[in-house]
C-alpha cells in the first residue's frame, strides 16, 4: 500500500513539474510573439535599429513624442540628412525620426548619422520590402518615380509608426525653418485622417508644368475619360493637394482603413490605367486624391512652400523664402543638383558624407565655394 502511495506521489509530482515547464514555455512563446508583432507590424516593414535616448538637456522627457517619417533612398540620401538636420536644429521638441529605407542603404545611412552632429538624434531605421508593392504599380517610361518603391512609404504610416496616434510625413527634398511642433499641432477636423497643403491655397502655387497639364486640380492627375473615375462624381476642377508634407491622425487612418483603400486604387490603376497620361506630379498623388476627396484638413501653406525644384521657384523673393516654415524642392531640380533655386539655403543644413559616396553636383564656378 505504501509503495503504491509513493508511486502516486511521484506521478503527481511529475505531472506538476511537466505543467510548470509547459507554462513557462508558453509564457516565453507568448512574449516572443508579442515582441515580433509590436516590432515588425507586417511582413515587409522590419525595424533595423533604434536609438532610444537623446541627451538629457536636449529634450524634455515629459513632452509628447513627435514622430516624423521620412524616406532615405541611396541616390537622395544627402537630402534626407539635410532635412533631419534642419528639423533637429529648429526645435526643442521630443522628435523621433522614422527613417524608411532599403536594406542596402541602411549601413550607409547609419554611418552618416553616427559620424555627424546628428549622432544624438532619436531615430528608427525601417526596412521597406518592395514585395509590398507587387501587383500595385507598373513601370511607365515617362513616369520614372513609379518604380521608386520608397515613394509609397507614406501609404503605410500606421505600420511604420505602430504606437503613435499622430505623425508627420515629409519628403526628403525639404528644409524645415520653423519649429516642427507647430506643424505637428495642426488641428484636424473630426473624421479627417490627414491634413495637406492644397495647391490652390495661394496664387504662387498655381503653376503649369510644361507638358503636364494643370498641377493644381484633379484633372491634372486623373483620367476623366475612364468610367470608373467618372462614377466617383469628383469635380475635375477640384483643387488638388501636395502629399510631400502632411500630418496624419493615425487613429482615424486605421479606423477608415486608409492603407487598404490606397492599395485598392493602386491595383485598379494597374488594371485600368486611371491616372492622367500627363501626370502633373508624384505617382503617389492620384490614389491619395481619390481617398481623401473632400475628406482632409489643411496645413498652413507656409509649412509647404513648394515648386523650388521647378522654374516657378525662381519667382520667390529672398524675403519670402526666409519667412517660409518649410521649403520644398518638388520638381525635377533638386537642391543637391545644379539648377535648383535657393540651393544656398538648403546647403546650410547639408552635412558632407563621411564615406564620400554622396556628393553635391555643382557648376564649375561653384566648386570652390562648397568645399
Amino acid at each position: 500500500m505504501s509503495f503504491r502511495k509513493v508511486n502516486i506521489i511521484i506521478l503527481v509530482l511529475a505531472v506538476v513539474f511537466f505543467l510548470l515547464v509547459l507554462h513557462h514555455n508558453f509564457l516565453g512563446l507568448s512574449s516572443l510573439l508579442r515582441n515580433e508583432v509590436s516590432d515588425s507590424g507586417i511582413v515587409g516593414l522590419q525595424p533595423i535599429d533604434f536609438i532610444p535616448n537623446a541627451p538629457h538637456d536636449a529634450v524634455d522627457g515629459r513632452q509628447e513624442e513627435v514622430p516624423v517619417v521620412i524616406a532615405a533612398s541611396e541616390d537622395r540620401l544627402g537630402g534626407t540628412i539635410a532635412a533631419i538636420n534642419s528639423i533637429q536644429h529648429n526645435t526643442r521638441s521630443n522628435v523621433i525620426f522614422y527613417i524608411v529605407t532599403l536594406n542596402h542603404t541602411a549601413d550607409h545611412l547609419r554611418s552618416w548619422l553616427s559620424s555627424s552632429t546628428l549622432k544624438s538624434i532619436r531615430y528608427k531605421i525601417v526596412n521597406f520590402d518592395t514585395k509590398l508593392l507587387e501587383g500595385k504599380i507598373k513601370e511607365e517610361p515617362d513616369q520614372g518615380e513609379s518604380v521608386k518603391p520608397l515613394t509609397f512609404a507614406r501609404f503605410y504610416l500606421p505600420i511604420l509608426v505602430p504606437s503613435a496616434k499622430k505623425a508627420i510625413y515629409m519628403d526628403d527634398d525639404v528644409i524645415v525653418q520653423g519649429d516642427i511642433l507647430a506643424l505637428y499641432n495642426t488641428p484636424l477636423k473630426p473624421g479627417h485622417a490627414a491634413a495637406f497643403s492644397e495647391d490652390c491655397d495661394s496664387v504662387y502655387t498655381k503653376v503649369v508644368i510644361r507638358g503636364a497639364g494643370n498641377q493644381y486640380n484633379y484633372i491634372g492627375y486623373l483620367d476623366y475619360k475612364k468610367e470608373r473615375i467618372r462614377k466617383l462624381s469628383m469635380k475635375a476642377s477640384t483643387c488638388s493637394f501636395n502629399p510631400g508634407v502632411f500630418v496624419a491622425n493615425l487613429t482615424e487612418w486605421k479606423r477608415q482603413n486608409i492603407t487598404n483603400q490606397l492599395e485598392k486604387w493602386m491595383k485598379l490603376n494597374v488594371e485600368e490605367g486611371l491616372y492622367s497620361r500627363t501626370l502633373a506630379g508624384s505617382i503617389t498623388t492620384p490614389p491619395l486624391l481619390i481617398v481623401f476627396y473632400q475628406q482632409h484638413s489643411t496645413i498652413d501653406p507656409m509649412w509647404n512652400v513648394r515648386h523650388l525644384g521647378s522654374s516657378a521657384g525662381k519667382r520667390y523673393s529672398p524675403q519670402f523664402v526666409k519667412a517660409a516654415k518649410l521649403l520644398h524642392w518638388n520638381g525635377h531640380f533638386k537642391p543637391w543638383g545644379r539648377t535648383a533655386s535657393f540651393t544656398d539655403v538648403w546647403e546650410k543644413w547639408y552635412i558632407p558624407d563621411p564615406t564620400g559616396k554622396f556628393s553635391l553636383i555643382r557648376r564649375h564656378t561653384e566648386i570652390s565655394n562648397i568645399k
